[in-house]
């Protein structure tokens, strides 16, 4: 069970774009900074936010994928992962057995969920308030895909399915609490097309150097976060050289820091010479759980708690 603490805090750290292969000196990098990050920050819950692994360049995705995760599974610290579009790429390796691998290992609360068209591994994890008695914040783990074989081409959107599954429990929630919203958080791989409007009209925080790799159709999850008015903050990875947030509609869209050292100081989507890999960390108060603090915290052990302010490029116009 996932519970706030006697403090009233619940902290989690957001690993995202690992891209393990079979233990290169840059998985060894990835595993060493994972590992002092959870030294460091001690979380309540770890979530890896897709691209585990890399598993088109992997021998053995699944000994590839259990080595990703040890640092998590050594530490004895719960965690959760969502499925990026490198995943389960390979001919020889199913998100089901992703899945079933996954819930074999220590302190990992992974869930399969309802298999919504192709996508598995949604669920919604309840974090308790600190006497147990209820349902505190809410944390909603989705698979946003992959490649799209549909002819308008990029990555894949967030289906109705989902959507409505989203809905479905994020109401039967608020119906348990008095019909008052539970705080949520909602982590992903592929970012919402709202990133794109987040970037370009209001005020952000943190560096966008590679552009956002969203689906070119806006399914509206985005949308229904909005209406249902329980989600307050968003957590995407899939941009490696991203690492901005900001708010929109009273909602905070953010990126993790990519985890992933294989291809550190490469310049160009998979890292950029300088920007050093890392973490996101984000602790909920049980007092006030709609309102959460999120840093940064890098594979040198510093922390990055103020981001450059980007203002917003371009003005609606009203037609």
């Amino acid at each position: 069970m996932l519970q706030f603490g006697k403090n009233g805090d619940f902290t989690i750290v957001q690993f995202t774009d690992i891209h393990w292969k079979n233990g290169e000196p840059g998985d060894e990098q990835s595993y060493a900074l994972m590992k002092r990050v959870i030294e460091v920050e001690k979380p309540d819950l770890v979530v890896f936010t897709g691209d585990v692994i890399h598993s088109e360049a992997c021998h053995d995705p699944f000994a590839s994928y259990r080595e990703a995760v040890k640092a998590a599974t050594e530490s004895g610290v719960k965690w959760a992962a969502v499925f990026g579009n490198h995943d389960a790429d390979a001919h020889d390796v199913s998100k089901e057995q992703l899945i079933a691998l996954q819930q074999e290992l220590p302190g990992c609360v992974t869930e399969a969920g309802p298999q919504l068209e192709d996508r598995l591994g949604n669920c919604c994890l309840e974090i308790r308030s600190g006497d147990g008695q209820r349902p505190a914040a809410a944390l909603y783990l989705l698979d946003s895909g992959g490649h799209t074989d549909h002819p308008v081409g990029g990555y894949q959107w967030i289906t109705h399915g989902q959507i409505g599954w989203y809905k479905e429990r994020a109401g039967r929630l608020q119906r348990g609490n008095g019909g008052v919203p539970v705080p949520a958080l909602a982590f992903f791989h592929i970012p919402l097309p709202e990133y794109n409007q987040l970037w370009d009209y209001h005020t952000c925080y943190g560096v966008n150097y590679e552009g956002m790799g969203c689906p070119k159709v806006n399914s509206g999850l985005f949308t229904a976060f909005l209406e249902t008015g329980d989600v307050r903050g968003v957590f995407a990875g899939h941009d490696h050289v991203n690492d901005f947030w900001g708010e929109l509609h009273g909602i905070r869209l953010h990126y993790g820091r990519a985890s992933g050292c294989g291809e550190y100081g490469q310049e160009g989507a998979y890292g950029k010479e300088g920007m050093l890999r890392g973490a996101r960390v984000i602790r909920l108060d049980e007092e006030n759980p709609a309102e959460f603090a999120t840093w940064l915290r890098l594979e040198d052990g510093s922390v990055v708690e103020t981001q450059p302010v980007h203002p917003p490029e371009k003005v609606w116009k009203r037609i």
